[in-house]
C-alpha cells in the first residue's frame, strides 16, 4: 500500500489534508521540526506517525506530498527524487484531489480560515462533505459530494485549483514581500476567477471584487442594496447576531449567528448564498449557522476572573479593525486591551501608519517583538518604530507579563500570526501563580 509521506506536515494545510487522506483510509506519515506547533495535535490525536526530517524517512512504495516552505533542495525530496518517487508540491496535490467531488474554494484576504469552518458546518448539516481549513483542521468523509478547502493567494498558489465554485471574501494588498501592490493582488484574483467553472460568490462591499470578470456567473453579497443577497436590519443581543436576507430584493428568511462584527455577518452571508444557490435546506441552514464554535485562533476566547483572555491570527490592519470591532460589540461596557505582535518585516514596514491606526481603537495597547517569518528573519525597523505611532502603549516581555494584571474586568485580546500564544500562556502562568497564593 502507498504511504503518503508529507514533508512539513505540521504546516496547517499540510496537517489537515494529512488529516483528511487519513479519515479515507489512506497510509499518511510525514515529517517536520521538533518544535511544538498547534496544528499537531490533531496529527497525535489520530496517531500519524511524525518524524525529525532526514533522507532516511524516505523509500519503498512512497508518494511525497512537499509543503510550499521547502525547496526542492530539500534532503527528503531530493532523496525522493534520486529514487524515482513521486513528489508532488502540497497545492498541485490539493488541486487534482477536489476533482473527484463539488468543490468550493474559499479565498480572500481576510476571512478566508473563518469562512471555510462555517461552510463546511453548515454544509456537513446536508450533505457529506470532506474539508480543509487553514489553521490545520482537516476532516474526510469517504462518500463526501462536496469539498469545502480554504485557497491562499500568497505566492498565487491558489492558481493550481480549478474549483467548480469559489467565494471571494475581499482583495486587499497584504504579503508584501511577494505582491507588488494592490493592482497586482487583483491580477492573481482575476486569473483565479477565470478558473472557476460553475459560479463564485464574492463580497460585493468590496470595490475591488466589484471589478472581477468571469465565464460564470458572479453572484454579489453584502450589506448595499445592489448586492443580490444582502443583509438587512441587523440586531445583536447577548447570544449573537441576527439579520434578515433579502435576495434580489425579495425577503428570504431571517438567520441567527453566535458572534460578533460586520466581518462575520458578511462571511455567513456568503455560506447562505452558497447554499441558495446549491438548493441546501433553508432550516438546515439556519440551524447550522447558530451551532458553529469557530475556528482555532478566530476570537477563541475564555474567562479568567475578571477578565476574558482572547486568542486572535489577527496580523493585518484590516483584521485588526475587525476583531477590535467584535469585542466592542459583544463587550461593551468592558475596556479593550490589545496585545499585539506583528507578523514579518515586510508587512510591519509597509502598513506602520495602518497598525498604530487599527490599534489606537483599543483602550490600551502593549506590542511585542517582531516576529520574523521563515523568509525573513530581520529588518531595518524595530518595534519601537510602531511604539512611537500609538499614544501610551508600552512594550511588553514574555518574561514579565504582570502589567496586564493592571486590566481587571477588561478584554485582552492577544493577536499576531507568530507565537504570540507564549505571550498568553505567559500571563495565564502569572494568573495561576496568584491564585495559588
Amino acid at each position: 500500500m502507498t504511504i503518503y509521506h508529507f514533508v512539513g506536515i505540521k504546516g496547517s494545510g499540510m496537517s489537515a489534508l494529512a488529516q483528511i487522506l487519513h479519515d479515507m483510509d489512506y497510509q499518511v506519515q510525514g515529517s517536520d521540526v521538533e518544535k511544538y506547533f498547534f496544528t499537531q495535535k490533531a496529527l497525535d490525536d489520530a496517531n500519524i506517525k511524525i518524524l525529525p526530517f532526514q533522507k532516511e524517512n524516505i523509500g519503498g512504495d512512497m508518494h511525497v506530498i512537499a509543503g510550499n516552505a521547502f525547496p526542492d533542495t530539500h534532503e527528503e525530496i531530493v532523496a525522493a527524487k534520486e529514487l524515482g518517487l513521486p513528489v508532488t508540491r502540497y497545492h498541485k496535490f490539493l488541486g487534482d484531489f477536489m476533482q473527484e467531488f463539488t468543490s468550493v474554494a474559499v479565498t480572500g484576504a481576510h476571512g478566508k480560515t473563518s469562512t471555510t469552518g462555517l461552510l463546511a458546518h453548515v454544509i456537513r448539516g446536508a450533505k457529506p462533505t470532506s474539508y480543509l481549513i487553514g489553521d490545520g483542521t482537516g476532516k474526510g468523509e469517504v462518500d463526501a459530494n462536496y469539498f469545502v478547502f480554504e485557497a491562499c493567494e500568497y505566492r498565487r498558489h491558489f492558481l493550481s485549483y480549478y474549483p467548480d465554485y469559489a467565494i471571494m471574501t475581499n482583495i486587499d494588498f497584504d504579503h508584501p514581500d511577494y505582491f507588488a501592490n494592490i493592482d497586482d493582488v487583483f491580477s492573481a484574483f482575476q486569473e483565479m476567477a477565470m478558473q472557476v467553472k460553475k459560479g463564485i460568490i464574492a463580497c460585493g462591499d468590496d470595490e475591488q471584487l466589484q471589478k472581477i470578470q468571469a465565464r460564470v456567473p458572479v453572484v454579489f453579497y453584502g450589506f448595499a442594496e445592489e448586492n443580490d443577497f444582502q443583509a438587512r436590519n441587523v440586531a445583536h443581543d447577548e447570544n449573537g447576531t441576527s439579520f434578515d436576507v433579502f435576495v434580489r430584493n425579495e425577503f428570504y428568511a431571517s438567520f441567527k449567528i453566535p458572534t460578533y462584527g460586520d466581518h462575520n455577518i458578511l462571511n455567513a452571508l456568503s455560506v447562505i448564498a452558497l447554499c441558495h444557490y446549491e438548493e441546501l435546506d433553508t432550516a438546515i441552514v439556519q440551524e447550522r449557522l447558530q451551532t458553529f464554535e469557530g475556528v482555532k485562533r478566530r476570537f477563541s476566547e475564555k474567562k479568567v476572573g475578571g477578565q476574558i483572555l482572547v486568542d486572535d491570527y489577527a496580523h493585518h490592519p484590516t483584521e485588526i479593525t475587525a476583531t477590535l470591532d467584535s469585542a466592542r460589540q459583544k463587550y461593551p461596557n468592558k475596556d479593550i486591551v490589545a496585545v499585539f505582535q506583528p507578523h514579518t518585516f515586510t508587512r510591519t514596514q509597509t502598513f506602520l501608519s495602518e497598525f498604530a491606526e487599527s490599534l489606537q481603537l483599543a483602550d490600551k495597547v502593549y506590542l511585542c517583538e517582531i516576529f520574523g517569518s521563515a523568509r525573513e528573519n530581520h529588518g531595518k525597523l524595530s518595534i519601537h518604530d510602531l511604539e512611537t505611532k500609538i499614544e501610551g502603549c508600552e512594550i511588553i516581555d514574555e518574561r514579565d507579563t504582570t502589567a496586564l494584571l493592571h486590566h481587571e474586568d477588561s478584554v485582552l485580546i492577544f493577536m499576531g500570526a507568530g507565537d504570540i500564544q507564549k505571550f498568553q500562556q505567559s500571563y495565564e502562568s502569572v494568573l495561576n501563580e496568584q491564585v495559588a497564593e
